[in-house]
């Protein structure tokens, strides 16, 4: 198999400035220009659109791109896309009138100035247009629901235009060993010789049903390798942070997979939780990177109870147009150690008379509470050396929260 193209065009094109003299010119000029600080959700598209991920975008869609993209994932050019990218705020007033703008970091303290952009339009959504958006994104206009509320908070008045990203936000200085664009990932695919790649998606810690989906999907695609590809942006209150799920990572790799054929590595996004239409979001920028395979598992980029179980597969079977994508989804069943067959299985895939209580598997919520208490998971739910720093972890966040109180 041939290395699979980037989404939308031949070749990659990252909005990154790699030209240093360039960079210095535009953040010279940007000390003239309006200045805008930025929700941190385009702050993150920035990032995304610099690293070559959001791959044929030059900017931020407009009004009318948003709303076309919402309402049947392409823009009104025909290209296909499954989420607006939008820079968005609540009052544009003082950068009205003005033709080229500096976008500052509301990230990184003192507010770096992390892209330029050319504004072409300014557009205030109505009410209406905003729930109509909330509603195909996110199958829900429920302001309790993360994504809607980070959605809504961030204004209704979109700021359309290219852009040259200047920076990469915080994510190459605090996670220097992982963060990649898809251009460094598609380059470490070729140095790899690696034909046929899967990712795996992630924002948590990986326990050994993650281990074990990974390697079911690299043989049943006959992969030559695998890239573990995580979220390192800002996630939802009580989520593991990204240098802890990063340490259990590499551990895992370290020890349970055979040497060079994993690659572990992260990107610069804020999860959305927008579930379907976040899958084919992974899906696009995974095929932007090299992969030619990505795992869509049960409740893929889910939240509470907003999604059926299978809707994130379901969604490229149902409203992804044929040919729309290259890269192929390996749909996954939720994986878990059976006592019966004495390893880790898809649970679809188990022998006949298989019962729930046939398999080890543990609640988000009572692994956390076993973590905090310092009980050991079941050496059948996650590796132990894995174990180990999520409980160091949790350890460290009861001392802080015990000190906090007294």
């Amino acid at each position: 198999m041939s290395p699979i193209k980037p989404h939308g065009s031949a070749t990659l094109h990252p909005l990154y400035v790699a030209d240093a003299a360039q960079r210095a010119a535009l953040l010279d000029a940007a000390r003239s220009l309006p200045k805008l600080v930025v929700c941190s959700q385009a702050a993150a598209n920035a990032v995304m659109l610099g690293s070559g991920y959001f791959n044929p975008l030059t900017g931020y869609m407009n009004l009318a791109d948003s709303l076309a993209v919402a309402e049947n994932m392409r823009t009104p050019g025909g290209l296909f896309w499954p989420v607006p990218i939008i820079n968005a705020v609540k009052d544009a007033s003082a950068i009205r009138s003005a033709k080229r703008i500096a976008l500052l970091d509301p990230n990184v303290e003192g507010n770096p100035v992390l892209a330029i952009q050319d504004v072409t339009a300014i557009d205030q959504a109505s009410e209406a247009q905003m729930k109509r958006i909330s509603e195909k994104v996110f199958r829900t206009t429920d302001p309790a629901h993360p994504g809607v509320k980070n959605f809504l908070a961030a204004g209704a008045c979109f700021i359309a235009g290219p852009i040259q990203v200047l920076n990469y936000s915080y994510f190459a200085a605090q996670f220097p060993e992982t963060f990649r664009t898809a251009g460094q990932i598609r380059e470490m695919i070729r140095r790899n010789g690696w034909n046929k790649v899967v990712a795996f998606q992630t924002r948590n810690p990986m326990h050994r049903a993650h281990e074990a989906l990974v390697k079911i999907a690299m043989e049943r695609v006959g992969a030559d390798g695998a890239v573990i590809h995580m979220l390192l942006g800002k996630l939802k209150p009580g989520d593991i942070p990204a240098e802890v799920r990063d340490a259990c990572i590499r551990k895992m790799v370290e020890l349970y997979f055979q040497p060079h054929t994993v690659e572990i590595t992260g990107y610069g996004f804020d999860m959305l939780y927008a579930g379907p239409r976040e899958a084919v979001l992974h899906a696009v920028f995974r095929q932007n990177m090299g992969a030619t395979h990505l795992i869509v598992g049960r409740d893929h980029a889910g939240v509470g109870s907003y999604y059926g179980p299978f809707d994130a597969q379901k969604i490229f079977h149902e409203e992804v147009p044929a040919g729309a994508l290259q890269i192929q989804i390996f749909e996954a069943d939720n994986t878990a150690y059976s006592k019966v067959v004495g390893d880790v299985i898809m649970m679809r895939e188990a022998p006949a008379g298989h019962k729930k209580e046939d398999f080890v598997m543990l609640s988000g919520t009572k692994v956390r509470e076993m973590l905090a208490a310092g009980q050991d998971l079941p050496p059948e739910f996650a590796r132990p050396e894995v174990a180990k720093i999520l409980m160091d972890y949790y350890q460290r966040e009861k001392e802080a929260a015990t000190v906090t109180a007294a």
